[in-house]
């Protein structure tokens, strides 16, 4: 059981985590025609959406309420109606998300009041979609504001199956956790069809976030799922929640319809895909398709093969929570020792890490970890590249941002498929930098050797016809 501690400085020096409103709004980015909206400053804003635009490298839809100082110290009220009115008339979404700010928090607004205001005042957006979520930047995470975004979507957004209603036996709702990138949720995607069920997914960003060029131009999200299709997730039968984030927007879920729930803390590895697989074939009343039977035996091969690479290697992992939970398993699991283990955010997943120690801290507190722990390599977003190049140890890059490679959103970590990648790409790496910084050469052989008792011949020596 790992020991979370949480250091006494003063300040982040090299921040790790990104704030609970960004994570608000990427979760609003996979429903169909939205548009998310942060009520603050603009450059609360505007360096939230570099990092979503450096990230995926695509157009990212994000406005904001634009609060002056006056206006933070008088209230926000008229800010928000422009913003509202604007965004409606202009880009004619299907949905406005609402994230509030550390600026608008600290004063205090009151924005569930300010909503049932514009809309008395604005008879067109009575039964408009508009949906507030309290994320202030002061506190808690990323992976925070994305599990509170989708909890307060169901309870506002779905609606309650009347008494009696019939479920379809074969439609799943799948609550995925940040941490999964829209290569994950295609990937789980064809699984769940493979087994004849319908999933839908909230929010759904392998809709509106995976790449694709539209055939015309939107200034909302250009896919993900509709607000309709969300109304009527209470029908479903069964609710898949991936990562501890997700409780408690399963659980919002269960109450609101009574749709009942199963959580996955992770699904890299073995074994957690082994369970949902024969979870999947229990809810289907189907047998295990014949290429997941393959998929499994090619993972296991691939541990077999990478264990003699990574298997005793000493790692340093900085990520969210369930981000650093699913790594660090499945790479204990492989052998390797998780020697540096950095989050962002309390969670019940961390003392189940396998390591002594998981720090909440920043990318200065995972540098010097590495450093005294004599780490041979470094998992963490693209922030810590740098403390890669001090450390000159190999670099794999997870989590959000990821602004120096493309791909970002394909990249696939679920699934037997996915963990086999995953699996390959770290041994890769090792192998790479062991081949580019340990070859060993005729001097290092020629140094390296013992030395030989008089009169006896070295094999290379003998060959030449000289005496060692």
């Amino acid at each position: 059981m790992a020991i979370v501690t949480t250091p006494k400085k003063a300040c982040a020096v090299n921040p790790l985590k990104m704030s609970q409103p960004i994570g608000g709004a990427f979760a609003f980015m996979g429903l169909r025609g939205a548009m998310p909206l942060l009520h603050g400053s603009q450059g609360c804003t505007s360096f939230g959406l570099t990092l979503f635009v450096r990230h995926f490298k695509e157009a990212v839809p994000l406005q904001t309420t634009a609060m002056s100082e006056v206006a933070t110290v008088l209230g926000g009220y008229e800010n928000v109606e422009k913003a509202i009115l604007n965004i409606y008339n202009r880009a004619k979404p299907e949905i406005i998300g609402i994230c509030s700010t550390g600026v608008t928090e600290t004063n205090g607004d009151d924005v569930d009041g300010y909503i049932k205001l514009i809309r008395e005042q604005h008879p067109q957006l009575a039964k408009f979609p508009l949906v507030f979520v309290s994320t202030p930047d002061f506190k808690d995470a990323f992976q925070d504001g994305w599990g509170k975004t989708v909890a307060c979507m169901v309870e506002v957004l779905v609606e309650a199956p009347a008494v009696g209603a019939e479920r379809d036996p074969a439609r799943v709702n799948v609550l995925p956790g940040c941490h999964l990138t829209p290569g994950d949720l295609d990937e789980l995607r064809t699984i769940l069809e493979d087994f004849g069920l319908k999933p839908s997914f909230l929010p759904d960003l392998a809709g509106s976030l995976d790449g694709h060029i539209p055939d015309e131009f939107t200034p909302t999200t250009i896919g993900g799922i509709g607000v309709d299709e969300v109304a009527g997730m209470g029908r479903s039968s069964w609710t898949i929640a991936i990562g501890a984030q997700m409780r408690r927007a399963a659980e919002a879920m269960q109450a609101k319809s009574g749709v009942p729930f199963r959580l996955f803390e992770r699904l890299c590895g073995l074994i957690p895909n082994d369970e949902f697989i024969a979870f999947l074939s229990d809810i289907s009343g189907r047998p295990v398709p014949a290429k997941y039977r393959r998929q499994r035996g090619q993972l296991s091969d691939a541990m077999l093969d990478a264990h003699f690479h990574v298997g005793g290697r000493r790692l340093a992992i900085g990520a969210e929570p369930d981000l650093l939970f699913d790594l660090s398993s499945m790479l204990h699991e492989m052998g390797a020792q998780v020697t540096a283990a950095v989050t962002t955010t309390p969670s019940p997943v961390l003392e189940r890490i396998g390591t002594k120690e998981v720090l909440i801290g920043d990318l200065e507190d995972l540098e010097e970890l590495a450093r005294t722990r004599n780490c041979d390599l470094l998992i963490t977003h693209s922030h810590g590249r740098q403390a890669a190049a001090r450390l000159k140890i190999p670099f794999y890059r997870a989590g959000f941002p990821m602004f120096d490679r493309i791909g970002a959103g394909h990249q696939l970590s679920v699934g037997y498929r996915g963990t086999r990648d995953v699996i390959f790409n770290i041994a890769n790496l090792v192998i790479a930098d062991r081949e580019e910084n340990h070859q060993p050469t005729p001097d290092s052989w020629r140094t390296s050797r013992r030395p030989l008792k008089p009169g006896r011949r070295s094999f290379i020596d003998a060959t030449e016809g000289s005496i060692a």
